[in-house]
């Protein structure tokens, strides 16, 4: 009876062991998904009201999207968190790392801020983005051999018809690698993509990608660290 209560109890550790890293990966995706929506609220909410009248934001806002705070989301429920439209104009902005959950806009104004320096990096993967505002003194990220249009007009630059970099090899430090295609991911900025059929370093590896050998695997060592716990505690059970 003591032994099979010993059993009993150490199956309940090694089931209450799983069950616990279950829901721990559920929890981090779940923080990794409450933690999108609060970026989108504190970005939304960097400066005061909302999306100024005297922006373009504002009259693409009132034909495409919705406007909440100085974002502009995409007209649409099923897109309800979408961002389009950014306008952070005005808002005695100085410095610039990231522009948070943003990259699917089409249009950021940035003008009237004092910002003195921008790094391209923080529009890396606006692919959509085809009219940026800036302050006067700011170039255009990409430089203007990738815009279709760049004018200086009330102290603001503006960026318009974002090129895809894929259509100018001429300007390209390098192609992309065989069985792979090239995609634009922001000014100045391109990705490569695998092929279909083709998957891995480089694309270089053939056919599809074996996701049943992958969850097998993750499945198998799965199964091999709860036996390898029961067998432990057992063992434990057992020596006392």
């Amino acid at each position: 009876m003591i032994l099979f209560l010993a059993k009993m109890k150490a199956s309940i550790t090694t089931y209450a062991v799983s069950t616990v890293y279950l829901y721990t990966v559920l929890f981090v995706l779940f923080s990794a998904y409450v933690d999108s929506q609060d970026i989108d609220v504190q970005l939304c909410q960097m400066c005061e009201g909302t999306v100024r009248q005297d922006s373009p934001v504002w009259d693409f806002c009132l034909k495409k999207g919705q406007i909440k705070g100085r974002c502009c989301f995409e007209n649409n429920t099923s897109n309800i968190d979408t961002i389009i439209g950014l306008d952070l104009s005005n808002c005695s902005i100085s410095h610039v790392e990231h522009l948070y959950n943003s990259f699917t806009a089409v249009i950021i104004d940035l003008s009237n801020n004092p910002i003195t320096n921008l790094s391209d990096f923080v529009f890396q993967g606006f692919s959509h983005l085809t009219q940026l505002l800036l302050p006067s003194k700011l170039e255009c990220p990409g430089g203007n051999s990738s815009w279709e249009a760049v004018e200086v007009k009330n102290n603001t630059r503006i960026c318009e018809g974002q090129k895809n970099l894929c259509n100018q090899t001429a300007l390209m430090p390098w192609n992309c690698p065989e069985n792979s295609f090239c995609s634009p991911y922001g000014p100045g900025f391109f990705e490569c993509g695998c092929l279909h059929n083709f998957h891995g370093y480089k694309c270089m590896r053939e056919g599809e990608f074996p996701i049943g050998e992958v969850l097998g695997i993750l499945t198998g060592s799965t199964v091999v660290a709860s036996s390898l716990l029961w067998f432990a505690q057992r063992r434990k059970v057992e020596t006392t």
